[in-house]
């Protein structure tokens, strides 16, 4: 009887060590994948109207924009200002400053928007709504620094 226990506590052990090894194998969200949720949600609500202070889903401002393709992306973060979004998110390498998805900050931090490419972004402007402006001479004097998105689940 004493043999049979133990045996069936081993049993017990491996397969719950199994199953742990399991949990932590599985794949964390890929930064592709993330980015291209990215775009998604980002598509999703171009071409809606700028209200302050609101963050979706019929209108927003520059920081609710980016607050709400966040949250749609699984990054769940108190809605805050775009001041408060550069305080708490990564620098980025001069590398990867321009890359999709990185955020680009304006004007002594009073708007922010999501980089396209180096040529355009996507933001909430208030004379436009949301939607994708080109980087020209005007935007990018006005440029206080980049951060980056963190993608959930990955410690970077």
């Amino acid at each position: 009887m004493r043999r049979l226990g133990v045996l069936v506590l081993m049993t017990c052990l491996l397969a719950t060590s199994a199953q742990s090894a399991q949990l932590t194998s599985s794949p964390l969200p890929r930064a592709a994948d993330f980015l291209e949720g990215v775009r998604t949600a980002i598509e999703k609500n171009l071409g809606r109207p700028y209200v302050w202070g609101a963050s979706g889903l019929k209108s927003f401002d520059c920081s609710g924009f980016i607050w709400r393709v966040m949250y749609d992306n699984g990054v769940l973060v108190k809605r805050t200002t775009a001041r408060k979004f550069y305080m708490m998110l990564k620098p980025v390498s001069k590398e990867d400053q321009w890359n999709f998805g990185t955020l680009v900050f304006f004007d002594d931090l009073k708007h922010v928007g999501i980089v396209d490419t180096p040529k355009a972004f996507f933001h909430a402007q208030t004379s436009v709504g949301t939607n994708r402006s080109e980087m020209n001479a005007f935007w990018r004097n006005k440029i206080y620094g980049f951060r980056r998105l963190p993608v959930p689940g990955n410690a970077d």
